[in-house]
């Protein structure tokens, strides 16, 4: 999704190339996560309890456009073929239920993806992730690639900062995340900044992608030990 231009920082091209690959993993991350988030938003209890109906409803009209998602097909996951509905749909029709609210997630990840960062922020902030933390590290990461591709890069740093601390059990994602603001830093030119969070990287997640590489980044600062 992102596009390096030859006028851009060293550093710009290697985060480009992370973001463009942590973004295609996202969906099967947001797809084995639906069940999770799903549970969160007390799927169970809500279709037991109170709107059997209109839930149901929710969960089958949300499966084809997860499909389509999967698939690579972001407009018709988005808007809908014409018989089933897109995520858009989803939101404005069951928008109270689990289903209505897992689609915002959804619209969220489809808008960055297919380069609207606006409402991919929009979408991302409406989302509820009900307790989940994992999830919510995700969405913090979202919401960081799209204000990163805005340019917004002290919005983007601060995302992905709440993104790496959110959910420390899974040591890929967090250490990632931290590498992208410390990548951030370095682009803008704040390098005392970029060195405390690569230092960082590597005292934290030594054993992760990011953390092994970490005193490469360091060294080209001037900063390795």
């Amino acid at each position: 999704m992102s596009v390096t231009k030859k006028h851009e920082p060293a550093g710009q091209e290697t985060l480009d190339r992370a973001q463009d690959f942590w973004e295609k993993n996202n969906k099967s991350i947001i797809i084995v996560l639906s069940a999770v988030i799903l549970l969160a938003g007390g799927y169970f209890i809500y279709k037991y309890w109170f709107k059997i109906p209109e839930n149901e409803k929710a969960v089958e009209a949300i499966a084809k456009a997860q499909r389509y998602f999967a698939t690579d097909s972001l407009n018709l996951a988005l808007n809908g073929d014409g018989k089933s509905l897109g995520f858009l749909k989803v939101i404005s029709k069951y928008g109270s239920t689990p289903s209505g609210n897992l689609a915002k997630l959804y619209a969220g990840e489809t808008y960055l993806h297919l380069g609207d960062y606006n409402n991919a922020i929009k979408y991302l902030n409406d989302f509820n992730p009900n307790g989940s933390l994992q999830t919510q590290a995700l969405v913090y990461g979202l919401l960081g690639d799209a204000y990163s591709e805005l340019k917004k890069n002290d919005e983007a740093i601060e995302q992905y900062k709440k993104a790496s601390t959110a959910f420390e059990q899974n040591q890929a994602m967090s250490s990632e995340y931290l590498y992208r603001a410390a990548s951030l830093y370095e682009v803008m030119g704040k390098n005392k900044e970029a060195i405390e969070l690569f230092q960082q990287l590597k005292d934290k997640y030594p054993r992760t992608e990011r953390g092994f590489t970490a005193e490469k980044y360091l060294g080209k600062l001037g900063a390795a030990e």
